[in-house]
């Protein structure tokens, strides 16, 4: 069985997330998408949240699995069995911290291999941040996050900002 990785704090997840996702899933036999507990960022969402949100829209795919860690993403993909960990590209400027990330990894776990996915052209310029920063003004997020996340970012925004 061919599993691999694709780890995140997808704070929230984006349809750019998605796309690399399910491509990654029809790549592997199962995908596990790691939701990173980072204990130096203060994210929108709780890590439970985001796993909730990312089994809701991944629902359909059987060979995904969801789960959260903590630490080095090496440790994670020991712990989850896996020799591949799955990275999307947008642009030149995150090959070069990918590049130097993955030789990190591969220094320290010499049986972990990197697979790069460019991220379809339509979700290029997306990234959490946007969403964040869209939706905080009141804006439109519909074209970067599925409906279910969309709805859980406006409520979200209610209770923070009263939005």
């Amino acid at each position: 069985m061919i599993r691999a990785i694709y780890a995140g704090s997808f704070d929230p997840v984006t349809k750019g997330h998605l796309d690399v996702i399910i491509r990654a899933s029809r790549i592997v036999d199962e995908l596990v998408v790691g939701v990173l507990n980072n204990r130096a960022k203060t994210p929108l969402f709780s890590v439970e949240e985001r796993v909730k949100m990312l089994e809701e829209v991944t629902k359909e795919y059987p060979n995904i699995k969801i789960r959260s860690f903590t630490g080095l993403l090496v440790d994670f993909a020991k712990e989850c069995e896996a020799h591949i960990i799955v990275r999307g590209l947008r642009a030149i400027t995150d090959f070069d911290y990918e590049l130097q990330m993955a030789q990190t990894n591969r220094i320290m776990s010499p049986d972990l291999d990197t697979l790069f996915l460019t991220t379809s052209l339509e979700y290029a310029y997306l990234s959490s941040t946007t969403v964040k920063e869209v939706a905080a003004f009141g804006g439109d997020i519909s074209a970067f996050v599925p409906p279910y996340v969309e709805e859980k970012i406006r409520e979200r925004m209610h209770e923070r900002y009263g939005i």
